[in-house]
C-alpha cells in the first residue's frame, strides 16, 4: 500500500528543506510507502529551486510548479490529481504540525474504520503552543458554523491535517482556489456521509511575522463557502447520471411519499437493484426478512457499506444487472425484485429484466419505477443520462415478451408534470434548482392527496408485473428442483 503526502507550497524557503526531511523520515506503518507530491503556487524567494535540488536528490518526492499564484487550494487539487496512492495526507509545507504523528492518523483508516480522519489541535495532543486568543476562537467559531451546517461534532475543521483514502477524495469536486478548501471538503464530506475521525496532534503554531498566511478576510470567506455548499450539492468529480437523481436528499418528503407506494408490493426478500446511495433502501428495509442493496458504481457502493454497516437484514452486493455472471447463485431467492430508475438508462432492458426474473421465485414480482411520456423527453433527461421516456403500452410490450403477469401500471407525481416539461424543453436546463425542489418537497403533503384528481398523466410510470406460478405449485417445486440440480 501507498501514502501520497500532498504538500502546497508557496514562499517558504527558510523552513521548507527541513519540513521535507521530516516528512521523508517520518514513521509510517510498516509495508506502507509514500509518496511525496510537491504542488509550488509559484513562489517569488526562491523556494522551487530548492524543491528542484530536492526533488532530483529523492526519487519519493514528485514536483509540480503552478504558473501563476492561484492558491492553497488550487495546489491541493492539482496534488489531488497526480496522487497514485491508496490514502492520501495533507502536509503543510511549514512546520507547524509534526510528521511523527502520521502511525496516528493513519490508525482509522488502516483498520478499516474510517473513510477520512482529521487532526485536533484542540483535542488533548501531547503539546500545543499558545497562541492569540482571537485567532483560536475564530478558529472555533468556524468550526461550530460549519458543525451547525453540516451536522457533525468536529472540534477542528481548519486544521491541515486531513488524511482520505484517495478514491473517495479524488471523486470530491475541490472548487475553493484558497483557504476555503477546509471548509468546501468538511461540508461534502459529510454530504456524502463519509466516516470521519478526530485524533489528537500537537501543533506548534506560527505567527504572522513568522510567516503565517491565513487572515481575517479568509475566515470572512470561509463562512460564505459554508453556506454556499450547503446550498449547492456539488459533490461528485464527474457527472453520475442516475446517482444525480439519488442524490436529491433534499427532498425526504417526495421520498417518503414514494416509498408509501411502494410497500404494499413488496415481500419478505427483496432485491433492489441500483440502490445508488440508499434513500429508498433506507425507507424500505424495514420488516423485510431479507434485504439486498445492489448497485455497480463503487462510490455508491462505498456509501451504501458505510449507511447499513449494522443493519443485520439488509446485504449490499456489487452486482450490475447487464452482466448476467453477477446474478449467479441468485436463482429462486427473491419474493420481490426493484428496479427503480433503472430502465431507462439501458440500451437492451428486456435482457437485463430476464436475467433478474431468474432471482425471483414463482409469484414473485418485479415493481419498476420509469420516467413517464415519451414526448416530454428533453434535457433533463439527456443531463440524468436517460435513453429514453416510457408509456403504459412500452411497458406491457416489456412485461408480456418477459411472459409475466401485469398486475398494476399507474402514473403519479403529476404536478411534476408541466414543470419537467418547461425547465427540459421548453428552457432546455441542465438541472433543476435546490430552491424549487424544496419548495416542492415543502408541499408534497398537499400534492399527494390531489394527484389521483389531476387529469393529466404523471411525470412517473409505476409498475408491476407477476411472475408465474405460485409458491408450494408443481411449477415452483419442479423449479426449485432444475435450480438444485444445476448448482
Amino acid at each position: 500500500m501507498k501514502l501520497s503526502i500532498l504538500m502546497p507550497v508557496y514562499n517558504e524557503r527558510t523552513v521548507v528543506e527541513r519540513c521535507i526531511s521530516l516528512v521523508l523520515t517520518a514513521p509510517v506503518p510498516e509495508n506502507l510507502e509514500r509518496e511525496l507530491v510537491i504542488v509550488d503556487d509559484c513562489s517569488t524567494d526562491g523556494t522551487y529551486a530548492i524543491l528542484q535540488r530536492l526533488a532530483a536528490a529523492f526519487p519519493q518526492i514528485h514536483l509540480y510548479q503552478h504558473d501563476r499564484n492561484r492558491g492553497k487550494g488550487a495546489a491541493v487539487r492539482t496534488a489531488i490529481q497526480k496522487a497514485t496512492g491508496d490514502f492520501s495526507l495533507i502536509q503543510d509545507a511549514d512546520l507547524e504540525y509534526d510528521p511523527s504523528e502520521y502511525p496516528r492518523l493513519l490508525r482509522p483508516l488502516l483498520d478499516g474504520h474510517a473513510d477520512a480522519v482529521f487532526g485536533s489541535r484542540y483535542l488533548s495532543g501531547d503539546q500545543s503552543r499558545v497562541l492569540p486568543f482571537w485567532h483560536s476562537m475564530i478558529n472555533k467559531g468556524l468550526t461550530l458554523v460549519s458543525n451547525m451546517f453540516c451536522n457533525l461534532n468536529l472540534t477542528d475543521m481548519e486544521t491541515c491535517y486531513k488524511v482520505f483514502r484517495t478514491d473517495l477524495l479524488k471523486s470530491i469536486p475541490i472548487r475553493s482556489d484558497r483557504f476555503g478548501f477546509e471548509p468546501e471538503v468538511v461540508m461534502k464530506c459529510a454530504k456524502r456521509k463519509f466516516r470521519i475521525y478526530e485524533v489528537p496532534i500537537s501543533y506548534h503554531g506560527r505567527t504572522y511575522e513568522e510567516g503565517k498566511k491565513i487572515g481575517w478576510k479568509d475566515g470572512i470567506k470561509a463562512f460564505a463557502v459554508i453556506f454556499k455548499f450547503w446550498l449547492i450539492d456539488d459533490l461528485y468529480a464527474a457527472p453520475y447520471g442516475r446517482g444525480v437523481l439519488n442524490n436529491l436528499t433534499g427532498t425526504p418528503q417526495y421520498l417518503s411519499w414514494l416509498a408509501l407506494k411502494l410497500r404494499p408490493y413488496l415481500g419478505d426478500k427483496v432485491l433492489e437493484i441500483g440502490a445508488g446511495i440508499g434513500n429508498l433502501s433506507g425507507r424500505l428495509m424495514s420488516r423485510r426478512m431479507l434485504y439486498v442493496a445492489a448497485e455497480s458504481d463503487p462510490l455508491h457502493l462505498h456509501a451504501l457499506r458505510n449507511r447499513f454497516l449494522r443493519t443485520p437484514n439488509v446485504a449490499v452486493q456489487r452486482i450490475d444487472p447487464e452482466t448476467p455472471g453477477d446474478l449467479a447463485g441468485l436463482e429462486n431467492c427473491f419474493d420481490t425484485v426493484l428496479c427503480l430508475n433503472v430502465l431507462e438508462h439501458l440500451e437492451q432492458p428486456l435482457s437485463v429484466l430476464a436475467g433478474l426474473s431468474a432471482t425471483l421465485k414463482p409469484g414473485g414480482s418485479i415493481v419498476m419505477l420509469v420516467p413517464n411520456v415519451p414526448a416530454i423527453f428533453g434535457s433533463l433527461d439527456r443531463r440524468l443520462g436517460h435513453l429514453r421516456r416510457y408509456n403504459r403500452q412500452m411497458m406491457a410490450d416489456l412485461v408480456a415478451q418477459l411472459g409475466f403477469t401485469l398486475e398494476s401500471a399507474h402514473s403519479f407525481n403529476k404536478v411534476a408534470f408541466f414543470p419537467w416539461w418547461a425547465y427540459s424543453k421548453l428552457f432546455r436546463a441542465g438541472n433543476i434548482g435546490k430552491f424549487v425542489l424544496k419548495t416542492f418537497d415543502k408541499s408534497v403533503w398537499f400534492w399527494r392527496r390531489v394527484d389521483p384528481l389531476l387529469p393529466w398523466p404523471g411525470l412517473t410510470l409505476l409498475v408491476v408485473a407477476r411472475k408465474p406460478g405460485s409458491p408450494g405449485s408443481p411449477e415452483a417445486l419442479h423449479q426449485a428442483e432444475t435450480v438444485r440440480d444445476a448448482r
